[in-house]
C-alpha cells in the first residue's frame, strides 16, 4: 500500500500501516549510507528550509545532511540569529522564509503545537523537528527503525523508558509509535518526572509507571534512556548523586533486562549520570546506529514530502505509486500536491 503525506507533524494520528510505510521507505536510504559515494540527485533543484527556533545540534545537522545527500539546497535559520529575538512574530518569520520559495520547511520550536500552527498557514510541507514537550516524530521513527534492525520486529515488545519523561517529546513519540504495534511500556524515573497522567498518553497502549529502576528493567526488550537536563538535577528534591544512585542505567541494572535487550538514547548523553560508560559503549547500545538511521529516515521524509510522486528520473525509492486520498483533516490547497 502506498501513502501520501502532506506534512509530518506528529506520529499520534498515523496508523500502523502508515508508520510501517515510512520505515520501509527509509530502508533504501539506509543502504546508501554504506556507499562510498552518498550524494544523490533526487532533490536536485529543491530547497529545504531549516528553521530551528530552539537550539539544536544533532537534529539540525542530521536534516541538513539528509537534504545535502539528496542533492537539495538548504537555507538555515537558527535560534541565536532568529528575528524572533528582535520582536518579529513566528508567523512573520516563516512567511519571510516561505517568500524565498523553499520546497519544504523543517522546524523546531520550544512551544508545543508550533509546527502545526505554522503548517496551517503555509502551502509547503512542514516537518516537525521537535515542538516543546509534544512530539519529535523523526526521532520516534529512527528509534523504531533501529529497534527493528536489531530485534527483527517492533511488535509486542516490552519497552522501558527511563528518566525525565514529563518533559520528553522523544518519550511521547516513542509511545505513540511503538504503541501502535502492541508494545508494552514501563515508565520509570523520579516521581515528579513520571506523573500519573502520562499513563493516558496513548489510551490503546499498555503503560505502567514504577519508581524502582530494577523493577522497570525486568524482562525489558528495549530500554530507552532519556536525557536529563543538568539544571533539573539542581532542584531541591533531586541531586545528580541521587539520580545516579537511584536511576542510572549501569551494567548491573541492565542484567535484569533480557540478554538481547537493546539500549537507546536520543543524545546528547550525560555520561556518568543518565547512563554509565560501559553501557553507552557496550554491545547492547544502539546509540550510533540511531544517528546513522536518523539520516536515512530524514532522507525518506524529505523525499516523500518534497519530491512527491510526480518527480521523474531515478531515485532509491522506486515503489511509490499513486497518492492516496487526502485526509479529511487536511486543509491545504490540493494544487500544492505537485510542488
Amino acid at each position: 500500500m502506498t501513502h501520501r503525506f502532506r506534512d509530518l507533524l506528529a506520529l499520534e494520528p498515523l496508523t500502523a500501516d502508515e508508520l510501517t510505510f515510512l520505515l520501509d521507505q527509509s530502508k533504501p536510504f539506509q543502504e546508501i549510507q554504506k556507499h562510498p559515494l552518498k550524494k544523490l540527485a533526487t532533490l536536485r533543484g529543491k530547497t529545504v528550509a531549516l528553521a530551528f527556533f530552539e537550539s539544536s545540534t544533532r537534529t539540525r545537522i542530521s536534516f541538513g545532511t539528509a537534504a545535502s545527500r539528496l542533492g537539495a539546497d538548504t537555507m538555515n535559520l537558527q535560534a541565536e540569529a532568529s528575528s524572533l529575538k528582535k520582536g518579529e512574530s513566528l508567523l512573520d518569520t516563516v512567511h519571510t522564509l516561505d517568500a524565498m520559495k523553499p520546497d519544504c520547511l523543517v522546524m523546531r520550536h520550544a512551544a508545543s503545537g508550533a509546527a502545526d500552527f505554522v503548517a496551517r498557514h503555509l502551502d509547503i510541507p512542514v516537518i516537525n523537528a521537535g515542538d516543546g514537550t509534544h512530539e519529535h516524530p523523526s526521532q520516534g521513527l529512527l528509534d523504531a527503525l533501529t529497534i527493528r534492525d536489531r530485534k527483527g520486529r517492533i511488535d509486542n515488545l516490552n519497552v522501558t523508558i527511563l528518566g525525565d519523561i514529563q518533559h520528553s517529546r522523544v518519550a511521547r513519540s516513542n509511545i505513540h509509535m511503538l504503541g501502535k504495534f502492541g508494545c508494552r511500556f514501563t515508565l520509570c524515573g523520579p516521581a515528579m518526572w513520571v506523573p500519573r497522567e502520562l499513563e493516558q498518553i496513548a489510551p490503546r497502549a499498555s503503560i505502567r509507571r514504577v519508581f524502582q529502576v530494577e523493577e522497570a528493567l525486568e524482562d525489558a526488550d528495549v530500554v530507552v534512556v532519556l536525557r536529563v537536563q543538568t539544571e533539573r538535577l539542581h532542584e531541591p528534591a533531586l541531586s545528580a548523586s541521587d539520580y545516579i544512585l537511584l536511576y542510572q542505567l549501569n551494567r548491573e541494572r541492565l542484567l535484569r533486562a533480557k540478554p538481547d535487550a537493546v539500549v537507546l538514547h536520543p543524545g546528547p548523553m550525560n555520561r556518568g549520570v543518565e547512563i554509565s560508560p560501559e553501557v553507552a559503549d557496550g554491545p547492547q547500545s544502539c546509540v550510533l546506529d540511531q544517528v546513522t538511521n536518523g539520516i536515512a529516515v530524514r532522507m525518506a521524509l524529505l523525499f516523500l514530502l518534497s519530491a512527491g510522486h510526480n518527480e521523474e528520473g531515478s531515485h532509491p525509492v522506486n515503489d511509490v505509486q499513486q497518492p492516496r486520498n487526502r485526509r479529511a483533516t487536511d486543509v491545504k490547497d490540493p494544487s500544492h500536491a505537485s510542488r
